[in-house]
């Protein structure tokens, strides 16, 4: 069994996603995220041989779709995220998934790739037994999976700025630099912007997350109208 861990901030209007603010207001971009979450732990669900953790942070009491979020995160290994920043808590993570199930490589992902699908995820854990770390690079320079045969390896990622044009890069250093042969997995695009949500909304066509984005988009094009 392998472990597949996602990354995510509750979605909460004000707090989640207020980078698609504007256009979108704050619930908006609330019930985007949460329906990129909710696609991305379906995904994970069905992916075989793997245990589910989430760490996570905010309260998903107070979330958009929260009574769904609550089911399908049933069964789930759920971790509260800490540390100073951003990469403090991703190499938190790693490493508590990994002492909590140890022997086991991890595999991680956020929430902002929606389209990722379990043939997506099955495809990294292959590339994986053959090397020691796989990345996935980002359109916009970042990264959408790191997934490390010794989750200890994430420290790596301290020193390395988050959510930079060049933090694939210097990820991808990071981990060579350690002497870690990293495979690397296909580029997909992040949910980070407005361009880039209805650019992944306009590839998954009839889902949750399209309509989120495309009623947004709706009801912002009929206000300009006005």
């Amino acid at each position: 069994m392998n472990i597949l861990l996602v990354v995510a901030k509750a979605p909460v209007p004000g707090l989640a996603k207020t980078r698609l603010c504007p256009p979108a207001s704050p619930e908006q971009a609330a019930r985007i995220a949460a329906a990129a979450l909710l696609a991305t732990l379906a995904a994970v669900r069905a992916t075989a041989a793997t245990i589910p953790v989430l760490a996570h942070t905010g309260r998903f009491s107070d979330a958009e779709y929260a009574d769904e979020l609550a089911a399908a995160l049933a069964g789930w290994h759920l971790l509260p995220q800490h540390g100073d920043t951003f990469a403090d808590r991703l190499a938190h993570a790693h490493a508590e998934a990994g002492a909590a199930f140890p022997g086991r490589p991890v595999l991680q992902v956020g929430m902002d790739t929606p389209q990722v699908s379990p043939d997506t995820l099955s495809a990294a854990f292959d590339r994986l037994t053959g090397a020691d770390a796989v990345l996935g690079p980002a359109v916009d320079g970042g990264w959408w999976a790191l997934g490390l045969r010794d989750p200890g390896q994430a420290s790596a990622l301290r020193p390395v700025p988050m959510s930079t044009p060049q933090t694939g890069r210097q990820t991808l250093a990071a981990l060579r630099a350690r002497g870690l042969r990293v495979a690397v997995l296909p580029v997909l695009r992040d949910v980070d912007d407005w361009d880039a949500a209805r650019a992944v909304a306009d590839d998954l066509p009839g889902s949750r997350f399209a309509r989120a984005v495309h009623e947004t988009g709706t009801v912002v094009t009929e206000g300009a109208r006005r």
